[in-house]
């Protein structure tokens, strides 16, 4: 059963888990692997909690970078599913709530990161699944047939041909192999429609990065 949030319900401090790569969207499932003991404890605390949200955000890594900073907007999840394995790692499922953006790191008493963060501009996460009027569905999936044939990359066209909008949109910005910061791109995009635009733009690259040859039309 899905935790409906309120804007009034979510939290000003949040843990944070950063993690190059990896994408969290609204609505979204997110399978994770914890085993780092600083992230055990980070899911020990969590779990005490009444929102049992983690904050998933990007290291900022860029030229000049320093190696410990965050990219400001993020998403939290909630904990949604976890089963502990006799080694004491945990599998676990974040369910997206809605995006953030960082205000400041909380110096403190905990071995992970904590951030207190703002979730204004972000309301459209908390409502109903979105919806993308300008779909074209038909050309999108014959784009994205040439693409998984491009990158030897196998799914279940039945599944994803009957996926709604935003469940397909989202899913395939989290599972496609690309660049944290592209990643970061689809995260930010303010809506469903420039999502898939970018989705589209980013397919489209990767394609013309490849054998411009086998793309000719």
């Amino acid at each position: 059963m899905r935790h409906m949030f309120s804007a009034a319900d979510l939290p000003h401090t949040i843990p944070v888990f950063p993690l190059p790569g990896a994408l969290l969207l609204p609505r979204a499932r997110l399978p994770l692997h914890i085993f780092e003991p600083r992230y055990l404890t980070m899911l020990d605390d969590t779990l005490k909690t009444e929102h049992r949200l983690i904050g998933m955000v990007q290291p900022n890594e860029g030229p000049g970078q320093q190696a410990e900073r965050l990219h400001r907007i993020g998403c939290a999840g909630r904990l949604t599913a976890f089963s502990e394995t006799e080694d004491r790692r945990y599998m676990i499922t974040l369910t997206g709530v809605s995006r953030f953006r960082i205000e400041t790191e909380v110096e403190g008493f905990t071995p992970y990161r904590r951030c207190e963060v703002n979730w204004g501009g972000f309301e459209r996460d908390l409502g109903p699944t979105e919806q993308d009027k300008a779909f074209d569905r038909a050309r999108f999936l014959a784009l994205l047939g040439r693409y998984f044939e491009d990158q030897a990359l196998k799914t279940d066209w039945d599944s994803l041909k009957e996926a709604d909008d935003e469940l397909l949109i989202n899913s395939l910005s989290m599972l496609c192999p690309f660049e944290p910061e592209e990643r970061q791109a689809l995260l930010e995009a303010p809506s469903l429609t420039t999502r898939r635009e970018t989705l589209v733009t980013l397919i489209e690259f990767a394609l013309r990065g490849g054998d411009t040859e086998e793309i000719m039309q």
